[in-house]
């Protein structure tokens, strides 16, 4: 289980950095078009934190189900 909960952390955080290097793009380009993409990319950092509240080491299955699903 420790070896999947690694993977799986490692993919999740190679995710957020992608998003939030997308997210300083996005804010640093402030076109009205992108105000959408910046909030939706808000949001998915934001779901990301609150599935992780309780850390890596108390994952329920439920939370690890979560962040498969963010990574899509």
């Amino acid at each position: 289980m420790a070896d999947r909960t690694d993977e799986l952390k490692a993919r999740v955080e190679a995710k957020k950095k992608e998003l939030e290097g997308q997210l300083s793009q996005a804010k640093a380009d402030a076109h009205g078009a992108k105000n959408d993409q910046i909030e939706e990319m808000e949001r998915k950092l934001k779901e990301l934190q609150e599935t992780l509240k309780d850390g890596w080491d108390n994952l329920s299955e439920q939370a690890v189900a979560k962040l498969n699903e963010w990574l899509r």
